[in-house]
């Protein structure tokens, strides 16, 4: 299959190859996206029967590149035409059962494919001469391919055991290629969900991540659920489970509906962190669920403390707490905002609140309430659809007219002080806070002199008296 390796530089390793004598394979992902007819990423990993560090310093030498060398690992990289090349020697592993840390030992090409994840991912191209391109795939990579099922090379429980975040990566490679996870892989993880705690919360993230960013995110919570996983990497999420009924009233399960949320939001964006504030969105609902005889279920307040459990919640599960946290924090907060809108009379008064709690972040706020209509009534659905079109068009209006979003007052502290010739104090905090809510409320223009004009009666209605210009 010569005609898969396509890039410049499986040729040249190739020549280096024979001129070396030594045994290279190109394996794993490459081959796997290869066969699948996938664009490759821009990285391959290349196995040599020998040292991978030598055979990448050799290779180093003869294209005039720079080799990174990790020798804790075995491995070394260089760059190549915009291609990432990591080279390593075949390898033999052993584990012990409190760390994903291998003892590693020199092995064979077959020691090499037995440690691998996955059979899709143990597939490899021959890179010598004689067998340029033909495809060694002793655990019928392909066929799984064709199937569409995740399996492992060798005995579930020992791959799984041996390296726990295994169990991730298998979930997040059933999301990402729409795979099936083998019903004895699947059982494998139930028996073995306990021994992700010894694998580090980065490296979770970084797989859970993945799973969020992939084309239906359900896929992955759903495994991730059904396997016990969620409750240990994720309990809050695995919290908004179930439906309790009382007095025949029952609410929706907020799990399967925060799932069909996230869906809808990845089918309108890839952004990461808004992906995460379609999770966030009623994370709230179990503290704050209350059942009351007229109303039946209730949820309020699920907004403010949900926008307030984002913080700790991003803090274990080791997300950033910067401004992605915030921004997550901020539509948490905001998401009732705009349903309430399409619900009633939209208000200029309203509309201009919300541009001015959203900022910037308004596109992304109406993204999510959007996707946060998941009724299975049809003409409810139209309804809300077509009311979020007219607080959508309400937002452009009042933009336009009144640039409110990301909003600076017209006024600040300085101008009051100097035009009434007073310190810091209440005063200043109470005029800067009534010509916020003139403009919000439409009594004034979102400009200075209107602005300054308002400062001044506002002043003097407090007992200020107005310094005189010279």
């Amino acid at each position: 299959m010569s005609e898969d390796l396509t890039h410049p530089i499986f040729p040249i390793i190739k020549d280096l190859a024979e001129e070396l004598h030594v045994a290279c394979y190109v394996i794993g992902g490459y081959v796997r996206d290869r066969l699948m007819g996938r664009p490759f990423k821009d990285d391959v990993d290349i196995l040599v029967l020998g040292s991978g560090i030598d055979f990448a310093t050799a290779l180093g030498e003869k294209l005039h590149t720079k080799v990174a060398v990790y020798k804790s690992f075995g491995t070394a990289m260089l760059m190549f035409q915009g291609l990432q090349v990591e080279f390593v020697g075949a390898r033999k592993e052993s584990y012990r059962s409190e760390s994903r840390k291998p003892i590693v030992e020199d092995g064979t090409l077959a020691d090499d494919q037995n440690r691998r994840d996955f059979t899709i991912n143990a597939m490899a191209f021959s890179l010598n001469e004689s067998s340029y391109g033909e495809l060694v795939d002793p655990f019928q990579g392909q066929d799984d391919i064709q199937n569409r099922i995740i399996r492992t090379p060798l005995e579930p429980g020992i791959t799984f055991s041996d390296d726990p975040l295994r169990m991730m990566r298998a979930i997040r490679f059933a999301t990402q290629l729409n795979f099936k996870i083998d019903a004895v892989a699947l059982n494998a993880i139930h028996e073995q969900v306990e021994r992700i705690k010894i694998i580090s919360k980065e490296r979770i993230a970084d797989e859970l991540n993945k799973i969020i960013l992939s084309d239906k995110p359900s896929i992955g919570f759903k495994y991730l659920f059904d396997t016990g996983l969620l409750a240990h990497i994720f309990p809050a999420m695995q919290n908004l489970y179930g439906v309790e009924y009382i007095d025949g009233k029952g609410h929706k399960d907020n799990f399967y509906h925060t799932l069909e949320v996230l869906d809808n939001v990845a089918e309108l964006s890839d952004d990461l962190w808004l992906r995460w504030a379609a999770i966030m969105h009623d994370i709230a609902k179990p503290a704050t669920k209350r059942f009351d005889k007229k109303a039946g279920w209730t949820f309020h307040g699920h907004e403010d403390k949900g926008a307030k459990m984002v913080p700790k919640l991003f803090a274990e599960l080791k997300l950033p707490l910067n401004e992605k946290m915030k921004f997550v924090q901020k539509l948490v907060l905001l998401h009732l905002r705009p349903i309430v809108l399409a619900k009633d009379i939209v208000t200029d008064s309203a509309v201009r609140r919300l541009l001015f709690e959203a900022g910037d972040d308004i596109d992304a706020l109406m993204m999510l309430c959007h996707a946060d209509v998941t009724t299975k009534n049809e003409f409810k659905k139209k309804k809300y659809r077509e009311n979020f079109e007219l607080v959508k068009q309400k937002l452009k209006d009042v933009e336009e007219r009144d640039h409110l979003r990301n909003w600076q007052p017209p006024v600040d502290g300085d101008d009051i002080m100097k035009s009434f010739a007073i310190g810091p104090g209440r005063h200043v905090g109470i005029i800067k806070n009534a010509i916020r809510e003139a403009i919000l409320e439409g009594d004034i223009s979102n400009s200075r002199d209107a602005a300054m004009a308002f400062m001044i009666q506002k002043g003097i209605s407090l007992g200020l008296r107005q310094v005189e210009k010279a």
